[in-house]
């Protein structure tokens, strides 16, 4: 009953027409049933090693920049495109193939840091509140079959299109970049981690730009030369602490094989 009256929320909350945000409350709610129909939809890496490492590290920026109004959740999916993304309500992701090309921990650090400062800033919560204002005939059938079915038919994922929906979730502008962007450069070193780490991997990205797939963290983030020298100029405006970790004693490398033998094991068609 209890999950039942949830479903009617989730409904209400992705069709309600004429509001424009959502709060932390109904955008907990909306990331949770989005990451089970997530679940099913992509291969999550079910070890405890790797998401021990993630887990802690995005936890740790999540803590630096005092956001306690949401509990972040960070996960790993299996996949060697260059990706990294985040679903209402602080899920955040990223690729086997982003921390397998992360050159040292401040790398990998700026990605998770980038993800964190759009959930932080609610540019996720705003692109959903966007999106539940489009009350088509279509979306109201789907919400009634949905509700018909029960809970199970009215997860928030397949409401909002499952993957699909998410790439569109985080798609953001110009303005909202920039924004995450200095979330990153501002927390990182407060969670003891050398900002330039963000700028050495959109060099990478721009390397590989012929390489990633539509859909990637290159195309939903897009790393501009422009961009890359905003980020710059907004890291010599700061003021830094010294010693700031770029690596972490070889725990990224351990990670980085440990995935590469788990992924190769696996196979593509790896159960979930």
């Amino acid at each position: 009953m209890r999950l039942r009256c949830s479903s009617a929320l989730l409904l209400a909350l992705v069709f309600a027409p004429g509001c424009a945000t959502i709060t932390p409350q109904e955008e907990s709610l909306l990331g949770a049933q989005t990451h089970e129909q997530l679940r099913r939809e992509a291969y999550l890496l079910d070890d405890r090693v790797v998401q021990g490492y993630v887990g802690e590290l995005g936890r740790r920026i999540a803590e630096a920049g005092g956001q306690g109004d949401l509990d972040y959740r960070f996960f790993v999916v299996v996949d060697d495109d260059i990706n990294a993304f985040a679903a209402p309500g602080g899920y955040v992701y990223v690729n086997t193939g982003t921390i397998r090309r992360a050159r040292n921990v401040a790398e990998l650090a700026g990605v998770l840091a980038h993800e964190v400062g759009h959930v932080a800033r609610r540019h996720i919560a705003e692109n959903v509140g966007r999106r539940r204002t489009v009350n088509t005939a279509r979306q109201i059938g789907v919400a009634a079959a949905a509700v018909a079915a029960g809970p199970a038919g009215a997860s928030a994922a397949s409401l909002l299109g499952g993957l699909a929906s998410l790439a569109a979730l985080n798609s953001f502008g110009r303005d909202a970049e920039r924004e995450a962007d200095a979330f990153a450069i501002e927390v990182l070193p407060e969670a003891g981690y050398d900002p330039d780490g963000l700028v050495s991997f959109f060099h990478t990205l721009l390397r590989e730009r012929n390489e990633v797939s539509s859909g990637s963290f290159l195309s939903d983030h897009p790393a501009t030369e422009e961009r890359i020298a905003e980020t710059r100029r907004m890291i010599d405006a700061a003021t830094l602490p010294a010693s700031l970790r770029r690596d972490d004693g070889g725990r990224l490398e351990i990670i980085q094989r440990r995935i590469e033998i788990l992924t190769r094991a696996a196979g593509p068609e790896a159960p979930r």
